[in-house]
Protein backbone atom coordinates (compact mmCIF):
# COMPACT_ATOMS: atom_id res chain seq x y z
CA UNK A 1 0.00 0.00 0.00
CA UNK A 2 1.48 3.28 -1.13
CA UNK A 3 1.80 5.98 1.50
CA UNK A 4 0.21 9.31 0.78
CA UNK A 5 2.55 12.27 0.44
CA UNK A 6 2.80 14.42 3.53
CA UNK A 7 1.40 17.88 2.96
CA UNK A 8 2.91 20.90 4.62
CA UNK A 9 0.75 23.09 6.81
CA UNK A 10 -0.83 26.08 5.11
CA UNK A 11 1.65 28.33 6.86
CA UNK A 12 4.54 26.52 5.15
CA UNK A 13 2.83 26.76 1.74
CA UNK A 14 2.40 30.46 2.13
CA UNK A 15 5.94 31.05 3.37
CA UNK A 16 7.48 32.22 0.13
CA UNK A 17 4.45 34.34 -0.63
CA UNK A 18 4.64 35.99 2.76
CA UNK A 19 8.36 36.55 2.36
CA UNK A 20 7.62 38.29 -0.90
CA UNK A 21 5.08 40.42 0.95
CA UNK A 22 7.70 41.14 3.57
CA UNK A 23 10.14 42.40 0.97
CA UNK A 24 7.50 44.59 -0.62
CA UNK A 25 6.46 45.92 2.79
CA UNK A 26 10.03 46.74 3.67
CA UNK A 27 10.41 48.37 0.29
CA UNK A 28 7.71 50.87 1.25
CA UNK A 29 9.93 51.98 4.12
CA UNK A 30 12.47 53.32 1.64
CA UNK A 31 14.88 51.84 -0.92
CA UNK A 32 18.40 52.92 -1.57
CA UNK A 33 19.52 54.30 -4.88
CA UNK A 34 19.42 52.13 -7.95
CA UNK A 35 23.19 52.18 -8.17
CA UNK A 36 23.54 50.76 -4.68
CA UNK A 37 20.89 48.11 -5.39
CA UNK A 38 22.59 47.00 -8.60
CA UNK A 39 26.04 46.99 -7.00
CA UNK A 40 24.83 44.94 -4.06
CA UNK A 41 22.71 42.64 -6.17
CA UNK A 42 19.78 43.17 -3.83
CA UNK A 43 16.97 42.64 -6.33
CA UNK A 44 18.58 39.60 -7.94
CA UNK A 45 19.25 37.96 -4.58
CA UNK A 46 15.68 38.60 -3.46
CA UNK A 47 14.24 37.13 -6.66
CA UNK A 48 16.44 34.04 -6.38
CA UNK A 49 15.51 33.63 -2.74
CA UNK A 50 11.80 33.40 -3.55
CA UNK A 51 12.28 30.13 -5.49
CA UNK A 52 14.20 28.36 -2.73
CA UNK A 53 12.47 25.89 -0.43
CA UNK A 54 14.55 26.62 2.66
CA UNK A 55 12.89 29.28 4.74
CA UNK A 56 16.18 30.60 6.08
CA UNK A 57 17.52 31.07 2.55
CA UNK A 58 14.40 33.00 1.55
CA UNK A 59 15.43 35.94 3.70
CA UNK A 60 16.39 39.08 1.87
CA UNK A 61 19.61 39.49 3.81
CA UNK A 62 22.27 41.54 2.10
CA UNK A 63 19.74 43.47 0.04
CA UNK A 64 19.91 47.20 -0.45
CA UNK A 65 16.65 47.83 1.43
CA UNK A 66 16.77 50.14 4.41
CA UNK A 67 15.57 48.99 7.80
CA UNK A 68 12.50 50.61 9.31
CA UNK A 69 13.40 52.10 12.66
CA UNK A 70 10.77 54.63 13.66
CA UNK A 71 7.33 53.52 14.87
CA UNK A 72 5.68 55.70 12.24
CA UNK A 73 7.46 53.91 9.38
CA UNK A 74 6.48 50.53 10.83
CA UNK A 75 2.82 51.60 11.10
CA UNK A 76 2.85 52.59 7.43
CA UNK A 77 4.39 49.23 6.48
CA UNK A 78 1.76 47.28 8.42
CA UNK A 79 -1.03 49.33 6.83
CA UNK A 80 0.46 48.70 3.37
CA UNK A 81 0.62 44.93 3.95
CA UNK A 82 -2.96 44.73 5.19
CA UNK A 83 -4.37 46.88 2.39
CA UNK A 84 -2.53 45.52 -0.66
CA UNK A 85 -1.93 41.89 0.34
CA UNK A 86 -4.91 41.08 2.56
CA UNK A 87 -2.91 39.70 5.48
CA UNK A 88 -4.09 40.00 9.05
CA UNK A 89 -2.77 42.50 11.52
CA UNK A 90 -1.00 39.76 13.50
CA UNK A 91 0.74 38.42 10.38
CA UNK A 92 1.71 41.92 9.18
CA UNK A 93 3.18 42.80 12.56
CA UNK A 94 5.18 39.59 12.57
CA UNK A 95 6.58 40.33 9.11
CA UNK A 96 7.55 43.88 9.97
CA UNK A 97 8.85 42.92 13.42
CA UNK A 98 6.77 45.24 15.53
CA UNK A 99 4.45 44.74 18.46
CA UNK A 100 0.71 45.08 17.91
CA UNK A 101 0.63 47.44 20.89
CA UNK A 102 2.88 49.85 19.00
CA UNK A 103 0.60 49.73 15.95
CA UNK A 104 -2.53 50.40 17.99
CA UNK A 105 -0.97 53.13 20.15
CA UNK A 106 -2.60 56.55 19.86
CA UNK A 107 -0.65 59.57 21.17
CA UNK A 108 -2.27 61.45 24.04
CA UNK A 109 -0.32 64.72 24.01
CA UNK A 110 -2.07 67.72 25.53
CA UNK A 111 -3.29 70.55 23.36
CA UNK A 112 -0.51 73.12 22.97
CA UNK A 113 -2.52 75.56 20.88
CA UNK A 114 -2.17 78.46 23.31
CA UNK A 115 1.57 77.90 23.71
CA UNK A 116 2.11 77.62 19.96
CA UNK A 117 0.13 80.77 19.24
CA UNK A 118 1.96 82.81 21.87
CA UNK A 119 5.32 81.47 20.68
CA UNK A 120 4.52 82.53 17.13
CA UNK A 121 3.47 85.98 18.33
CA UNK A 122 6.65 86.49 20.34
CA UNK A 123 8.81 85.22 17.48
CA UNK A 124 7.11 87.69 15.14
CA UNK A 125 7.75 90.56 17.56
CA UNK A 126 11.31 89.50 18.41
CA UNK A 127 12.65 88.18 15.13
CA UNK A 128 16.25 87.93 16.38
CA UNK A 129 15.38 85.90 19.50
CA UNK A 130 16.02 82.17 19.59
CA UNK A 131 13.91 79.59 21.39
CA UNK A 132 15.80 79.94 24.69
CA UNK A 133 15.26 83.69 24.94
CA UNK A 134 11.64 83.29 23.87
CA UNK A 135 11.33 80.70 26.65
CA UNK A 136 12.32 83.35 29.18
CA UNK A 137 9.56 85.62 27.90
CA UNK A 138 7.04 82.76 28.07
CA UNK A 139 8.10 82.01 31.65
CA UNK A 140 7.29 85.61 32.62
CA UNK A 141 3.76 85.05 31.38
CA UNK A 142 3.33 81.82 33.37
CA UNK A 143 4.04 79.33 30.57
CA UNK A 144 7.04 77.19 31.51
CA UNK A 145 7.38 74.29 29.04
CA UNK A 146 10.30 71.89 29.19
CA UNK A 147 13.21 73.12 27.09
CA UNK A 148 13.05 70.00 24.89
CA UNK A 149 9.34 70.46 24.29
CA UNK A 150 9.88 74.15 23.56
CA UNK A 151 12.56 73.32 21.00
CA UNK A 152 10.31 70.71 19.37
CA UNK A 153 7.41 73.12 19.05
CA UNK A 154 9.78 75.86 17.87
CA UNK A 155 10.97 73.62 15.05
CA UNK A 156 7.51 72.29 14.19
CA UNK A 157 6.25 75.85 13.76
CA UNK A 158 9.07 76.54 11.32
CA UNK A 159 10.59 79.27 13.48
CA UNK A 160 14.28 80.04 13.15
CA UNK A 161 16.65 82.97 13.38
CA UNK A 162 17.95 83.74 9.92
CA UNK A 163 21.72 83.63 9.78
CA UNK A 164 23.41 86.79 8.67
CA UNK A 165 26.68 86.95 6.83
CA UNK A 166 29.67 86.26 9.03
CA UNK A 167 32.57 88.57 9.56
CA UNK A 168 36.28 87.96 9.86
CA UNK A 169 37.47 87.24 13.36
CA UNK A 170 40.87 87.91 14.83
CA UNK A 171 43.13 84.92 15.39
CA UNK A 172 45.39 84.34 18.36
CA UNK A 173 44.99 83.82 22.09
CA UNK A 174 42.11 85.49 23.88
CA UNK A 175 42.58 86.67 27.44
CA UNK A 176 39.69 85.88 29.81
CA UNK A 177 37.73 88.91 30.98
CA UNK A 178 37.53 89.44 34.74
CA UNK A 179 33.97 90.31 35.78
CA UNK A 180 33.69 93.27 38.20
CA UNK A 181 32.18 92.83 41.66
CA UNK A 182 29.49 95.51 41.45
CA UNK A 183 27.98 98.34 39.40
CA UNK A 184 30.03 101.36 38.34
CA UNK A 185 33.30 99.53 38.78
CA UNK A 186 34.06 99.39 35.05
CA UNK A 187 32.47 101.05 32.05
CA UNK A 188 33.21 100.07 28.46
CA UNK A 189 33.07 102.49 25.52
CA UNK A 190 32.97 101.94 21.77
CA UNK A 191 31.58 103.43 18.58
CA UNK A 192 29.12 101.99 16.05
CA UNK A 193 28.39 103.55 12.68
CA UNK A 194 25.30 103.46 10.46
CA UNK A 195 23.68 105.54 7.74
CA UNK A 196 20.38 107.25 7.00
CA UNK A 197 18.28 106.36 3.96
CA UNK A 198 19.76 109.38 2.18
CA UNK A 199 23.24 107.88 2.56
CA UNK A 200 24.50 110.23 5.26
CA UNK A 201 26.66 108.48 7.85
CA UNK A 202 26.33 108.90 11.61
CA UNK A 203 28.03 107.38 14.62
CA UNK A 204 26.75 106.01 17.92
CA UNK A 205 28.65 106.18 21.21
CA UNK A 206 27.87 103.06 23.30
CA UNK A 207 28.53 103.02 27.05
CA UNK A 208 28.01 99.72 28.91
CA UNK A 209 28.37 98.75 32.58
CA UNK A 210 30.38 95.52 32.55
CA UNK A 211 28.77 94.16 35.75
CA UNK A 212 25.06 94.78 35.20
CA UNK A 213 25.40 94.69 31.37
CA UNK A 214 23.29 97.85 31.28
CA UNK A 215 23.44 100.18 28.31
CA UNK A 216 24.14 103.49 30.01
CA UNK A 217 24.08 105.67 26.91
CA UNK A 218 23.51 105.57 23.15
CA UNK A 219 24.60 108.92 21.74
CA UNK A 220 23.98 109.35 18.00
CA UNK A 221 25.45 112.21 15.99
CA UNK A 222 27.23 112.88 12.74
CA UNK A 223 30.40 113.85 14.62
CA UNK A 224 31.55 112.72 18.05
CA UNK A 225 34.75 114.37 19.16
CA UNK A 226 36.72 113.76 22.33
CA UNK A 227 35.21 116.84 23.97
CA UNK A 228 31.70 115.58 23.16
CA UNK A 229 32.51 112.18 24.69
CA UNK A 230 33.81 113.91 27.83
CA UNK A 231 30.57 115.92 28.15
CA UNK A 232 28.44 112.78 27.80
CA UNK A 233 30.48 110.96 30.45
CA UNK A 234 30.12 113.93 32.79
CA UNK A 235 26.35 113.78 32.40
CA UNK A 236 26.37 110.04 33.13
CA UNK A 237 28.40 110.60 36.28
CA UNK A 238 25.76 113.05 37.51
CA UNK A 239 23.03 110.39 37.28
CA UNK A 240 24.96 107.15 37.80
CA UNK A 241 27.97 108.06 39.93
CA UNK A 242 31.67 107.95 39.15
CA UNK A 243 33.12 104.73 37.67
CA UNK A 244 36.38 103.30 38.92
CA UNK A 245 37.69 102.34 35.46
CA UNK A 246 36.77 103.12 31.87
CA UNK A 247 37.89 100.72 29.11
CA UNK A 248 38.13 101.71 25.45
CA UNK A 249 40.15 101.13 22.30
CA UNK A 250 42.80 103.44 20.86
CA UNK A 251 40.58 105.59 18.66
CA UNK A 252 41.56 109.18 18.04
CA UNK A 253 38.54 110.55 19.93
CA UNK A 254 39.36 108.46 23.01
CA UNK A 255 43.09 109.27 23.06
CA UNK A 256 42.62 113.01 22.65
CA UNK A 257 43.77 115.59 25.15
CA UNK A 258 40.15 116.26 26.15
CA UNK A 259 39.71 112.68 27.37
CA UNK A 260 43.06 112.65 29.15
CA UNK A 261 42.23 115.93 30.89
CA UNK A 262 38.79 114.64 31.86
CA UNK A 263 40.18 111.43 33.40
CA UNK A 264 42.78 113.37 35.39
CA UNK A 265 40.32 115.95 36.70
CA UNK A 266 37.72 113.29 37.71
CA UNK A 267 40.40 110.86 38.91
CA UNK A 268 39.00 108.03 36.82
CA UNK A 269 41.37 105.33 35.61
CA UNK A 270 41.29 104.99 31.83
CA UNK A 271 42.47 101.67 30.40
CA UNK A 272 43.29 101.25 26.71
CA UNK A 273 43.17 97.77 25.21
CA UNK A 274 46.00 96.44 23.06
CA UNK A 275 45.81 97.49 19.39
CA UNK A 276 44.10 94.87 17.26
CA UNK A 277 42.63 93.05 20.27
CA UNK A 278 38.92 93.97 20.35
CA UNK A 279 38.02 91.00 22.58
CA UNK A 280 39.88 92.65 25.44
CA UNK A 281 36.84 94.91 25.41
CA UNK A 282 34.48 92.00 24.88
CA UNK A 283 31.45 93.26 26.87
CA UNK A 284 30.82 96.29 24.69
CA UNK A 285 31.77 94.36 21.53
CA UNK A 286 29.08 91.80 22.35
CA UNK A 287 26.62 94.61 23.00
CA UNK A 288 27.48 96.18 19.64
CA UNK A 289 26.58 92.91 17.93
CA UNK A 290 23.16 92.80 19.63
CA UNK A 291 22.55 96.47 18.82
CA UNK A 292 23.32 96.01 15.15
CA UNK A 293 21.47 92.70 14.81
CA UNK A 294 18.27 93.62 16.67
CA UNK A 295 17.97 97.35 15.97
CA UNK A 296 20.21 98.84 13.29
CA UNK A 297 19.72 96.06 10.73
CA UNK A 298 15.96 96.01 11.38
CA UNK A 299 15.27 99.74 10.94
CA UNK A 300 15.55 102.32 8.17
CA UNK A 301 16.49 105.68 9.69
CA UNK A 302 15.03 108.67 7.89
CA UNK A 303 16.67 111.39 9.97
CA UNK A 304 19.03 111.85 12.89
CA UNK A 305 16.11 112.68 15.20
CA UNK A 306 14.41 109.48 14.12
CA UNK A 307 17.57 107.48 14.89
CA UNK A 308 17.86 109.02 18.37
CA UNK A 309 14.21 108.25 19.08
CA UNK A 310 14.53 104.60 18.02
CA UNK A 311 17.81 104.13 19.91
CA UNK A 312 16.35 105.56 23.12
CA UNK A 313 13.37 103.18 22.92
CA UNK A 314 15.58 100.19 22.13
CA UNK A 315 17.93 101.07 25.02
CA UNK A 316 14.97 101.11 27.43
CA UNK A 317 13.76 97.76 26.08
CA UNK A 318 17.26 96.28 26.34
CA UNK A 319 17.66 97.33 29.97
CA UNK A 320 14.18 96.53 31.31
CA UNK A 321 12.50 93.94 29.05
CA UNK A 322 15.00 91.91 27.03
CA UNK A 323 16.19 88.78 28.96
CA UNK A 324 19.96 88.37 29.09
CA UNK A 325 21.27 84.83 28.69
CA UNK A 326 24.40 85.43 30.78
CA UNK A 327 22.26 86.83 33.61
CA UNK A 328 20.09 83.72 33.86
CA UNK A 329 17.21 85.19 31.87
CA UNK A 330 17.08 88.35 33.98
CA UNK A 331 17.29 91.88 32.68
CA UNK A 332 20.17 94.29 33.41
CA UNK A 333 17.73 96.45 35.38
CA UNK A 334 16.96 93.53 37.68
CA UNK A 335 20.65 93.02 38.36
CA UNK A 336 21.04 96.73 39.08
CA UNK A 337 18.02 96.67 41.43
CA UNK A 338 15.85 98.93 39.29
CA UNK A 339 12.16 98.64 38.51
CA UNK A 340 11.29 96.23 35.68
CA UNK A 341 8.29 96.77 33.42
CA UNK A 342 7.98 93.21 32.12
CA UNK A 343 7.29 92.14 28.58
CA UNK A 344 6.05 94.91 26.30
CA UNK A 345 3.59 93.58 23.71
CA UNK A 346 4.76 96.02 21.05
CA UNK A 347 7.51 96.04 18.46
CA UNK A 348 10.92 97.38 19.32
CA UNK A 349 12.15 98.02 15.79
CA UNK A 350 9.86 100.02 13.52
CA UNK A 351 8.75 98.79 10.11
CA UNK A 352 11.10 99.66 7.27
CA UNK A 353 9.34 102.71 5.86
CA UNK A 354 10.08 106.35 5.23
CA UNK A 355 7.10 107.89 7.10
CA UNK A 356 7.93 108.24 10.77
CA UNK A 357 6.16 111.43 11.74
CA UNK A 358 2.88 109.66 12.53
CA UNK A 359 1.91 107.23 15.24
CA UNK A 360 3.07 104.13 13.38
CA UNK A 361 6.43 104.05 15.19
CA UNK A 362 5.92 100.97 17.33
CA UNK A 363 8.51 101.16 20.06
Amino acid sequence: MRAEPVRLPPSRDQLCHLLQVEVEVRRTGGVRGEAAAVAGGGELQAEEAFGRSDARQCRSEGSGIKKMVTPGAKREAVAHAREHHGVSERRACALVGVSRRVIRYEPTRPDDGTLRQRLRELAAERRRFGYRRLGYLLAREGMKPNHKKLLRIYREEGLRVRRRGGRKRALGTRRPMVLPDGPNQRWSLDFVSDSLICGRRFRILCVVDDYTRECLALVADTSLSGARVARELTGLMGSRGKPHTVVSDNGTELTSSAILRWSQERRVEWHYIAPGKPMQNGFVESFNGRLRDECLNETLFTSLAHARFVLAAWRHDYNTVRPHSKLGGKTPAEIAGQRVWGHAPRHVAIPSNTHHEGTRLYL
